[in-house]
């Protein structure tokens, strides 16, 4: 039932659409010896039907022609245009024959034996890298075997000076002594008896 009292809305709002407009693009006029140097303004006329004036219910616009500026004018900077009046477009380089002359053909030529020298030299080059990598590769490598001889080494020694203190202590004798006497190396000379 609620539904059917909106189908009325529906058929107002279709009274209250805004009137087409009519739009007239235009053709560039500014042309110097037929290129366009400038773009004109475009200007369109768009056409108004009667409608009531927003800000004021008892006032009612007449149908009429409204003119709107949508672009100013510009230059025209695409390729292709001679660059003083009567003077001929460029041609692009791409489509226009190699000019060939002497100085150009010896200049082409001492390109090409520079490029190719570079490339040999790029050759030799690469395989000296490789070589070096291999080199460096093997250097890496006697670093670490002579780093773990180094380890090695210092835990033989480690284990030989331990094994020369423990033999000196073995053949050294010990000097026993009195314990309260003095050795005989020790001291004086003992007194004549009278």
């Amino acid at each position: 039932m609620k539904i059917l009292r909106l189908i009325p809305l529906l058929f107002l709002s279709a009274c209250s659409t805004t009137p087409k407009l009519t739009l007239q693009p235009q053709q560039p006029q500014s042309k110097i010896d037929g290129d366009t140097v400038r773009y004109p303004e475009v200007v369109r006329a768009y056409h108004v039907g009667r409608y009531a004036d927003p800000n004021d219910d008892l006032v009612m616009h007449e149908q009429h022609v409204v003119y709107r500026v949508e672009e100013n004018t510009r230059w025209d900077f695409h390729p292709g245009h001679g660059f003083l009046p009567g003077t001929p477009a460029p041609s692009d380089a791409a489509f226009s024959p190699v000019p060939v002359n002497d100085a150009v053909l010896a200049e082409v030529n001492s390109q090409r034996l520079a490029t190719t020298q570079i490339i040999m030299e790029a050759k030799t080059l690469s395989v000296a890298l490789a070589q070096f990598q291999i080199e460096l590769q093997q250097t890496k490598t006697n670093l670490q075997e002579t780093a773990v001889l180094r380890a090695t080494m210092s835990d033989m020694k480690k284990r030989l000076d331990a094994l020369e203190a423990a033999e000196r202590q073995i053949s050294t004798p010990e000097i026993s002594t009195p314990t309260n006497g003095v050795p005989d190396s020790f001291g004086p000379d003992p007194l004549p008896e009278q």
